[in-house]
């Protein structure tokens, strides 16, 4: 190969004016050994007096990124970004032509496939790629486009706050940003109101999904809800919709968990849940609603069930409306129980309280477990909980 363009061997060269990838490659002197080919010196002329520098590194980097074994050929698909099927000649033969040159060339189907194609593509100097400061190069020694959509990029940045429980203000600590300049210097930092209005849009747009999944399935919906008050005396109120989908798949949505002023009574809390539900449009596919022995709840339950009733949107009149949690009414079942032994457990409380005041006591206590012997678990002390 007396005169070869590198643009063979590496795929193209970069001309850093108007951000256009095209270059004119002048003399390639090379060696041939065992059908490795080596770019020993190559001299580039820019029609514009601007010489493209890093050729040879740019080989040099792809020789020691991939074994020479494991380089990858330019994909087929590549090559019809561009170049057009003009279908076949007289012959039968298919043809493509150049969207850069506008030569036409034989290949595409089976028979023939795209070697010609993906070879003519690497060396013709008129295909137009990308702005130079969005190229790179893949590991297959490709150049491909590294345009980074904004409005993609914050919408992955609002999912892992999401999926994280981050704050806002995650996105204006210093080293997050200083990190993700130097991913990419064109990096446009972001608010916490702007990483707010992100994560809004998410909830909105998965809100609009689940209403359109829940108005779609056959069957009814069974809700639980559960009501209670923070150390710092804040009222929350959690509404969890089950369903069995279209695919006979069970699934379980929260559809609110949201702050719950006082008063707690029961007409309050049926007002806000009917609220929920209107909001959800699926006040007219309820089944049951689970809840636990509080009284403000059976109060809450029955004017709910009322309401739902004078509107003929529950199955029976609403026989099977109610469900009471089966796990607190066994819990209260236990709790009496224990009353009769009231006065070990209050013993057994205060010892683990003993032990796990000082981490003294608290290795004398591993001490006599190992010189026992025979228990084996990773479990620690811990005090009952007398809700669970």
């Amino acid at each position: 190969m007396l005169q070869a363009d590198v643009l063979a061997d590496i795929g193209c060269a970069v001309r850093p004016d108007y951000g256009a990838v095209e270059a004119q490659v002048i003399n390639e002197m090379d060696s041939e050994t065992d059908g490795n080919e080596i770019v020993d010196e190559v001299n580039v002329v820019d029609l514009e007096n601007e010489t493209i520098q890093g050729v040879n590194e740019l080989r040099r980097i792809e020789d020691d990124v991939l074994p020479k074994s494991k380089k990858a050929k330019t994909s087929s698909v590549d090559c019809w970004k561009v170049f057009t099927k003009l279908g076949a000649d007289k012959d039968g033969n298919p043809l493509a032509k150049c969207n850069g040159c506008s030569k036409i060339l034989k290949g595409g189907d089976r028979n023939y496939g795209t070697t010609s194609l993906n070879r003519h593509m690497k060396k013709c100097t008129k295909i137009k790629y990308a702005d130079v400061g969005q190229v790179m190069m893949d590991l297959q020694g490709r150049l491909k486009n590294l345009t980074i959509d904004k409005k993609v990029s914050r919408s992955m940045c609002a999912t892992a706050i999401i999926a994280r429980d981050l704050p806002y203000k995650f996105v204006e600590f210093q080293k997050i940003r200083d990190w993700m300049k130097y991913l990419n210097p064109e990096f446009s930092p972001i608010s916490r109101n702007t990483a707010k209005a992100d994560v809004d849009e998410i909830f909105k747009t998965e809100k609009e999904d689940l209403k359109k999944e829940l108005a779609n399935i056959p069957s009814r919906i069974s809700l639980t809800s559960d009501i209670w008050t923070t150390c710092t005396s804040e009222g929350y109120i959690c509404l969890t919709a089950h369903y069995v989908d279209s695919n006979w798949n069970l699934k379980s949505k929260i559809l609110n968990f949201c702050h719950m002023p006082p008063p707690h009574t029961g007409s309050e809390m049926s007002k806000k849940i009917l609220d929920f539900l209107s909001d959800w449009g699926i006040e007219k596919k309820i089944f049951s609603l689970t809840l636990d022995n509080a009284s403000a709840n059976d109060v809450m339950q029955a004017h709910l069930k009322r309401q739902l009733v004078l509107q003929n949107w529950l199955l029976s009149e609403g026989e099977f409306f109610l469900v009471r949690c089966s796990a607190h009414v066994l819990n209260l079942i236990v709790q009496e129980g224990l009353k009769v032994i009231g006065d070990a457990l209050e013993k057994i409380r205060e010892s683990v309280k003993y032990v796990k005041g000082s981490e003294g006591r608290m290795k004398k206590f591993k001490e006599c477990i190992e010189l026992i012997g025979g228990i084996e678990t990773s479990a620690g002390l811990s005090y009952d909980v007398s809700t669970r």
